[in-house]
């Protein structure tokens, strides 16, 4: 999101001399990059769909163009059109059926129901950074407004209706999708690429299709080391020890097999295989988790998989394997314990060993 100081901008002077109180047309222009380029394409994307959702829910609800800083009174009509509460009824929401259908006819719906308490948040919180931004008097902090957000999660709590995470793609499913990954070229690209982004830490599908070979190190015949430059948790690019991931042992095999046969000496680690196995441009972010399904249906492991699971499935396989944290942490990139924390799913706390106190041989 584009961020413009107020009441700033200015045409600076025939003499071609700058203003000292007022940025001109050129230099604002050089701002907006600077900010648009800094900023993630998934954090832009993200934003500006939360951003039309935004408007046209206004429109509907309001018959005029939506425009900020909004009344406090539009956002609680936001929470209550879109937070399910428990009625006589059954649960229900604000949101009129007319309306609900023209937002998802018009594109700005994905899907036909109620919008999930993390997609409420995201939108509440997209719409308080652009007042923020603005420098205009807030209402997503109004302090009503934000006891009304708590006191929503608590009762979402309740009824077990929070996000539902994805499932862990830990070693054995993994080692299952791996198995389907034959000799082809599209082949020995989805199993690099699997491998890579499970075994370098969990990354992320973003950094996984916009790895690039400049990046990657060889230390072995069969032994790379990826720098990951930027990330989630380190946008501004600073070095730190952290950033160089191993890529070892049969991941390291399965990417000198796919450099090998794709021919990849530059760019893009990981492309699109078009029709005939000719290799194609670099893969989108959300190739990755189509990847992942479709290895999934092949393998006939169940369950609900997506990109991420590569994450969660490192993180967690790591836990049962005690992996130490510090050394979990470096893979993944983490800086938060409590983050890493939540990464842990059921199959890793069956091992705990305070759940077996009372056996006889503990």
């Amino acid at each position: 999101m584009n961020s413009q100081p107020k009441n700033v901008i200015s045409t600076a002077p025939e003499s071609g001399l700058l203003q000292t109180t007022s940025l001109d047309d050129a230099t604002q222009s050089a701002i907006d990059a600077l900010l648009h380029e800094g900023e993630s394409q998934n954090t832009v994307a993200s934003y500006r769909a939360a951003l039309r959702y935004w408007a046209a829910w206004y429109g509907l609800r309001y018959g005029r163009r939506i425009q900020l800083p909004l009344p406090v009174a539009c956002v609680f009509q936001f929470v209550v059109d879109h937070a399910q509460r428990m009625t006589a009824k059954g649960l229900a929401s604000e949101l009129p059926a007319a309306v609900a259908d023209q937002l998802l006819q018009q594109g700005y719906k994905g899907k036909a129901g109620p919008m999930a308490y993390a997609t409420l948040t995201h939108r509440m919180a997209v719409m308080s950074k652009a007042h923020q931004l603005r420098g205009l008097p807030n209402p997503c902090q109004d302090a009503q407004v934000r006891e009304l957000l708590s006191r929503t999660r608590k009762a979402y709590a309740k009824r077990g209706a929070l996000t539902h995470k994805k499932a862990a793609l830990t070693k054995g499913p993994l080692e299952a999708l791996l198995a389907t990954c034959d000799d082809s070229l599209r082949g020995q690209r989805d199993r690099a690429l699997l491998l890579f982004a499970w075994a370098s830490g969990g990354r992320r599908r973003s950094e996984v299709t916009e790895a690039e070979m400049h990046a990657l190190q060889r230390v072995g015949p069969t032994e790379f080391v990826y720098t990951l430059h930027r990330s989630k948790s380190n946008q501004s690019g600073h070095a730190r020890p952290e950033n160089h991931k191993p890529l070892l042992g049969v991941a390291g095999e399965a990417l000198q097999s796919w450099l090998q046969v794709s021919g990849i000496s530059e760019g893009r680690i990981f492309r699109r295989v078009l029709k005939g196995g000719h290799l194609g441009g670099p893969l989108s972010p959300a190739a990755v988790r189509d990847i992942v399904q479709a290895r999934c249906v092949l393998a006939g492991v169940e369950g609900d998989f997506s990109a991420h699971s590569l994450r969660s499935g490192f993180v967690t396989e790591a836990g049962r394997q005690n992996v130490s944290l510090a050394d979990t942490m470096a893979m993944t990139g983490h800086q938060s314990v409590a983050r890493v924390m939540e990464y842990f799913r059921a199959q890793a706390t069956v091992l705990n060993p305070g759940a077996r106190l009372l056996d006889s041989d503990h």
